[in-house]
């Protein structure tokens, strides 16, 4: 893994549908917000606002459940997130990250543009055809 000063100094972001209050931590090996059944053995978050939008909007739990984009800080070391990097945008441009380390909430964005209904159900028809095609499988 790299050390944040290295790889990115943020501000970072974790979408999801959790309620969750400041200082709180996120930890790994918690259920996969995006495979069902599976326990993720890292925590994941970016850099840009439109990537921790779709973590989000697509993050696991009912429809009506609350969306919430936090303000984290890494405690620890982190790495790309070979997911993303390695399988569809080389170079990083999403400043998608992982950690095995917590990350800490330190504020919660209170207001944010949420992506259209047709774009979040492209994102999601896309998604299910990469799962039928074998595709979908996550590096963790």
């Amino acid at each position: 893994m790299t050390s944040a000063v290295t790889l990115d100094l943020g501000p970072f972001f974790h979408g999801t549908k959790a309620a969750l209050k400041i200082g709180d931590l996120l930890e790994p090996n918690h259920s996969s917000n995006f495979e069902a059944g599976r326990t993720s053995n890292y925590i994941y978050f970016t850099a840009t606002l439109d990537a921790a939008k779709w973590g989000a909007e697509l993050a696991a739990g009912t429809e009506e459940a609350e969306q919430h984009i936090y303000i984290v800080e890494p405690l620890g070391e982190f790495e790309d997130d070979p997911n993303v990097t390695n399988k569809r945008f080389p170079g990083n441009p999403t400043r998608s990250y992982r950690s095995k380390q917590p990350l800490k909430i330190v504020a919660e964005l209170s207001a944010w543009e949420h992506h259209s209904e047709e774009a979040i159900n492209d994102m999601l028809a896309n998604l299910d055809l990469l799962r039928k095609q074998g595709l979908a499988t996550i590096e963790d």
